[in-house]
């Protein structure tokens, strides 16, 4: 069967124009509309547009671009275990639900146990989390391939194995959002050792993130022989933070330069490093001070400044002219 379009005026007609690309879509579609029935037409138009708009708004790329920046996001968290009574809600707990008399009662020795358990849940936890998300980039790029194929008989002959990759990439992205947050710890041992007649407190262990330390880029300056460093934290904690803030001097050239490094502990996110050399490229790195409850922290933020040159070297230049009179 042979079919000829006229009347288009393409020799009129930009070929840029807004209307040259609509009337090359309605070629396109009337010639696939000549390989099927009317009702088979019907139902392909029906199931295509239904693709269309599971990629449009369940797997937009505007979502998946979120999803790739929350998980990088996971990546450059840390990650601690909190301890909470068992009618708590994680971020509900105080002072006076759970005293610090509470890690006393815990046994040091399966406490440690336990942060090695929550650094394997979280290290697992990633990994399924990057691997969900090269399923839903694959998923929506086969789909996406599937939706400009340009014979429309194909796509409706398999259009049962297009259903079962839909319902399967939207259990796919419900996995990946329930995984987002951190769940509980699998306890198979007691936390607390028998105290006799004391009254044991009902608690469970929970895996809670901190959002990175990061350096304020535009804030953290470089001075002839010291620096002015500005970090931050995107949530504020409740309580005030240690950090660790590290430096050392990059391409050290004597014995003498090799000390030019040190770790710093501060009690603030500001802190000017003094006695530096001129004209000198420094590496920093801030991160939040060891803690009890820490079980992974896989990153940690650095920057790198270079000092501003010294005065010149020797005696100052002679003026040219006649001297004037003292």
């Amino acid at each position: 069967m042979s079919f000829q379009v006229t009347g288009l005026g393409l020799d009129k007609m930009k070929l840029d124009s807004p209307r040259s690309f609509l009337d090359q879509e309605e070629v396109e579609e009337a010639e696939d509309r000549q390989l099927l029935e009317p009702e088979a037409w019907r139902t392909y138009t029906a199931r295509r547009n239904a693709l269309r708009e599971f990629l449009t708004c369940d797997l937009s790329p505007h979502l998946l671009k979120r999803h790739h920046a929350r998980m990088e996001l996971l990546r450059k968290c840390s990650y601690h275990i909190e301890i909470l009574p068992k009618h708590l809600a994680l971020g509900d707990q105080n002072p006076l639900v759970l005293p610090s008399t509470m890690f006393q009662l815990i046994d040091p020795w399966k406490f440690q146990r336990m942060k090695k358990v929550g650094t394997a849940q979280t290290k697992i936890q990633l990994l399924l989390l990057g691997d969900l998300l090269e399923q839903l980039d694959l998923g929506r790029a086969q789909l996406d391939a599937l939706l400009e194929s340009p014979d429309p008989r194909p796509f409706l002959a398999g259009w049962a194995l297009v259903e079962q990759r839909l319902a399967d990439l939207s259990a796919v992205m419900d996995n990946f959002l329930a995984m987002m947050v951190p769940g509980r710890l699998h306890i198979k041992h007691r936390l607390v050792s028998d105290v006799g007649a004391t009254k044991i407190p009902h608690i469970r262990l929970m895996l809670s993130t901190k959002m990175p330390v990061m350096f304020d880029r535009k804030e953290s300056v470089a001075h002839q022989d010291w620096v002015a460093l500005r970090w931050f934290v995107t949530i504020q904690p409740a309580a005030p933070e240690q950090f660790e803030l590290r430096f050392k001097l990059l391409d050290p050239r004597t014995q003498q330069e090799y000390l030019q490094r040190g770790i710093i502990p501060v009690a603030a996110c500001t802190f000017d490093v003094h006695n530096l050399l001129p004209n000198r490229v420094y590496k920093f790195t801030v991160k939040r001070a060891e803690s009890y409850t820490l079980v992974y922290e896989p990153w940690r933020d650095s920057l790198t400044l270079q000092t501003r040159p010294g005065p010149p070297e020797g005696p100052p230049p002679r003026r040219l002219g006649k001297p004037g009179r003292p």
